[in-house]
């Protein structure tokens, strides 16, 4: 989009994330569109920057922050009421508004590298007890090092992460990348997704994979018996201190897996990682250990902080939405309502993370709310 947009003579700033998002199907009978698509999106985006949380909030914005709106669009006929707001987001298509999310990202951060964590998150008051309408649970992926939310897919409604983990990954550019997932994505054919994509995976073991943990679980318990002197591995200690709490972990990754590979026919297998961790807070130690298959030949001083990175899709993007953006107590539940006010958070929450400020993230979006020009900034970028 260019720098201006001009329309009835009027110039107007420049909004360029809106040009991915044009060929978003509108379902509003043509010519009785009184609030244009183009313009609801701006608003309710703006609005959840500025720490609106519903759509009875988005109303009352447009109604406070009118002449702020008209810097970027003409608002003819002003802004749309709360109800108007929820009927437009439940008949937008879900899908096709999450393609033109991952277009607009991938505009931004071109192909990410390093760690892309894909997890579920369930918007625990989506769901309705009348008629029995479960909370919609949105699988995302995450780039841990540029901290920015890539792409999300809603799961279907009876179904699982394990139908919905694809179909995100079609979505998205990841060539080079190391994509990491918790167990229910320990799946063949999820492996050869991202293998497909040309990139790399690191996947939690447990017991969902049967016989595969168990034979993974026999061999390392046999190796660490003799000090894994019968096999290829290399081997890594970190330990951490802070607040009273000491943590250790030893990362060991077996390089010599071609067996386990051809038993059970496991697309791409390099190697398996262990991650044995003992935490002493308060005089009292705990102990856990952790299995990974993965597709890289990499050596444990890196693969730790591999594994370690995936977390941060829990502590940088679903704890941000919870305490944040307060993602657990939204009650939008109408149709696709649900996922496409979340694909609006997942926006606000890359504009806030790449705005030009040391502000922590919940001062940044007050400072929106306080601030016209700041707000401004932020989607003029």
């Amino acid at each position: 989009m260019d720098a201006s947009a001009q329309d009835g003579g009027e110039i107007f700033e420049a909004t360029a994330f809106l040009g991915y998002f044009e060929d978003l199907t509108d379902t509003r009978q043509p010519g009785k569109v009184v609030y244009p698509l183009d313009e609801v999106l701006l608003l309710a985006l703006l609005a959840t920057l500025a720490g609106a949380e519903t759509v009875t909030d988005m109303a009352r914005f447009g109604e406070k922050k009118l002449a702020l709106l008209r810097r970027f669009r003409p608002f003819k006929d002003g802004t749309p009421p709360h109800d108007r707001i929820g009927d437009i987001f439940a008949a937008l298509d879900a899908d096709q508004f999450q393609h033109c999310f991952v277009a607009w990202v991938a505009s931004v951060t071109g192909v990410p590298e390093g760690v892309i964590a894909i997890d579920g998150k369930t918007v625990r008051r989506s769901g309705h007890k009348k008629g029995d309408k479960a909370p919609i649970h949105m699988v995302s992926a995450f780039a841990a090092r540029q901290r920015l939310v890539l792409g999300q897919v809603k799961v279907a409604e009876k179904s699982n992460e394990i139908i919905a983990i694809p179909k995100l990954l079609n979505m998205l550019a990841i060539d080079g990348a190391i994509v990491t997932i918790d167990a229910m994505g320990c799946q063949r054919t999820i492996a050869a997704a991202v293998l497909d994509k040309k990139a790399d995976y690191v996947l939690a073991l447990k017991g969902n994979q049967g016989s595969l943990r168990e034979d993974v679980e026999v061999f390392v318990t046999e190796q660490r018996a003799n000090g894994f002197a019968d096999t290829d591995v290399s081997r890594h200690t970190t330990v951490d201190g802070d607040h009273g709490r000491i943590e250790t972990r030893a990362t060991t990754v077996i390089h010599d897996v071609g067996w386990l590979r051809e038993r059970h026919d496991w697309p791409g297998l390099k190697a398996v990682v262990v991650v044995e961790s003992s935490r002493e807070v308060n005089g009292k130690t705990e102990h856990e250990m952790r299995l990974y298959l993965t597709s890289l030949v990499m050596v444990a001083a890196l693969m730790g902080p591999v594994v370690r990175n995936h977390w941060a899709i829990e502590n940088s993007l679903h704890w941000v939405l919870d305490m944040i953006f307060r993602d657990d107590e939204c009650r939008v539940r109408t149709d696709h309502a649900p996922a496409n006010f979340t694909t609006i958070k997942h926006m606000a929450h890359n504009l806030l993370r790449t705005a030009s400020s040391n502000d922590s993230l919940r001062l940044r979006r007050k400072v929106a709310a306080w601030d016209d020009d700041f707000l401004a900034g932020l989607i003029a970028r």
